[in-house]
């Protein structure tokens, strides 16, 4: 029977990982996120040079206000997930050395 040993790899990963959770809360990084200083790309870059050329903010196409943004992050995740599980073999399987796909071009 196999006793699991670390490699020195495993134990110095380990080790950081570790380090890393005990100091994170003290250094302010949970903080960072919630601190309301950081403006968005449209606030900072694209308001200013759309106000230089004298051009009034718009409502968007699609308003993507709440969590309708998560939400087709997440569908397009589920779908795109079930896509590379059902043609799993046919993308990651090494043994036919081709693909298994029916492309309908020649072999």
């Amino acid at each position: 029977m196999r006793r699991f040993t670390l490699g020195s790899f495993e134990l110095i990963l380990g080790v950081s990982f570790l380090l890393f959770l005990s100091f994170w809360p003290f250094s302010g990084g949970p903080c960072l996120a919630h601190s309301g200083n950081w403006a968005g790309v449209d606030e900072s870059v694209v308001e200013k040079f759309a106000k230089e050329q004298g051009h009034e903010a718009r409502a968007p196409f699609i308003n993507t206000e709440g969590d309708l943004l998560p939400f087709l992050f997440l569908l397009a995740g589920a779908v795109g997930g079930c896509a590379a599980g059902y043609y799993w073999r046919a993308l990651f399987d090494q043994k036919g050395k081709g693909s298994t796909l029916k492309t309908g071009g020649a072999p």
